[in-house]
């Protein structure tokens, strides 16, 4: 299933399919964030910002209004 990344749960695994903009797309690549990277999403802000996901072997803090920008496809059990 294909989701936004800001509409993840904590513990959700999923892999980086795409970005809606261009306009952000070389800071998430500069991020780690690149087409069929597996991310893990480790932590939302009580408010719904940041996330904390896991990409590349690092903790990565991202605002909502990034993350909605990348779309993923969440692995199913």
């Amino acid at each position: 299933m294909t989701k936004r990344l800001s509409e993840l749960e904590p513990g959700t695994r999923a892999v980086i399919r795409s970005f809606e903009s261009d306009d952000i797309y070389l800071k998430l690549m500069e991020m780690g964030c690149i087409p069929g990277e597996a991310i893990v999403v480790d932590n939302v802000a009580p408010l719904g910002d940041p996330i904390s996901i896991k990409v590349a072997g690092y903790q990565l803090s991202m605002r909502k209004e990034e993350a909605a920008h990348i779309w993923v496809e969440v692995e199913t059990n």
